[in-house]
């Protein structure tokens, strides 16, 4: 199975190994990889790339047609701690790129849109414990007020338009291949580069901070898996609860010490001790798991393990 597919955001963390996986799966020819500006890395050197702004729409709509897309994926945002420091161009980049990519679907230009989601779209007086598909939704970071916003926009393009957007609500990701993107979560990969270097680290969290995690070759795997599903098989057009496993800063530092035993971790709670306090501690996602087979693969341990040989490597 070929398909012209297009990632919008393609340097960024997630966008990395999409873009590597997908042109492992589909051919080197048939994947365009795009970002804000062109680096020095295996996205822009192993194959296509063209310089894109997300908030360009004939930019866009040029490479879909130049291209002839079957497939966008829009990887491009801002994320949580990063936009809390600027609310005003986060709204603007995770808003407007997602409208534009959704108007060229609705104008036939291609024919399946991927946007990401996030656990952001839940908030305080969400219940934290095994967070169900549908529950409140009352964001407290503007990360979290553009993705349910986007959730709902999604929904509405699909309904009236009959846009094929397909979604997935990601948790805390963890990888060894890019360097964290300013999320909330992005203690749980900090914390292995320190261990590496110091064997210590000063984490921003408290100790008990429960979040829910993924390690990144499994959230790749869902986010092709859900592409490839029949379109009848998607019965949820905003996004889907996604998980894997969830644990604190504690629990994870204990996984640590099994391989460095000299290990300390301290904590500093910063800013975004109030956005975790804000997220779920765990996701129930049997939505995901029933209408199109998603299973993880990577528990704690296991992700403890692959980003150590990744990052020795």
């Amino acid at each position: 199975m070929s398909r012209k597919v297009l990632i919008i955001g393609a340097c960024g963390q997630i966008g990395t190994e999409l873009t590597k996986q997908l042109r492992s799966k589909y051919g080197v020819s048939n994947v365009i990889a795009s970002d804000i500006r062109k680096m020095d890395n295996e996205v822009v050197n192993d194959g296509i790339f063209e310089v894109v702004n997300a908030l360009d729409y004939n930019q866009i709509e040029h490479l879909i047609e130049k291209y002839q897309v079957d497939d966008v994926y829009l990887m491009a945002a801002l994320l949580s701690a990063t936009a809390e420091k600027n609310p005003a161009f986060a709204w603007d980049l995770n808003m407007n790129s997602l409208f534009h990519v959704l108007n060229l679907a609705k104008a036939k230009k291609f024919k399946r849109l991927f946007w990401p989601s996030s656990i952001a779209v839940f908030g305080p007086s969400t219940p934290k414990d095994n967070t169900p598909q549908y529950t409140i939704m009352e964001p407290s970071t503007v990360y979290g007020i553009s993705k349910q916003s986007g959730e709902r926009w999604c929904e509405y393009y699909h309904k009236l338009y009959q846009v094929d957007v397909r979604s997935v609500r990601y948790p805390g990701l963890i990888s060894y291949t890019s360097p964290p993107g300013g999320g909330t979560t992005d203690y749980a990969v900090e914390i292995f580069h320190e261990a590496l270097a110091n064997k210590s680290y000063e984490c921003f969290l408290k100790a008990d901070t429960a979040l829910p995690m993924m390690y990144m070759s499994d959230a790749i795997r869902a986010t092709i898996r859900i592409m490839e599903a029949e379109p009848e098989a998607i019965k949820i057009r905003s996004s889907y609860n996604l998980a894997a496993v969830s644990f604190t800063p504690e629990e994870i530092s204990e996984s640590l010490t099994k391989h460095i035993p000299e290990f300390e971790i301290s904590y500093k709670p910063d800013f975004r001790q109030a956005i975790a306090d804000s997220w779920p501690a765990s996701i129930d996602d049997t939505h995901a798991r029933n209408d199109w087979g998603w299973k993880h693969e990577y528990d704690l341990e296991q992700i403890t393990q692959a980003m150590f040989d990744g990052l020795r490597a």
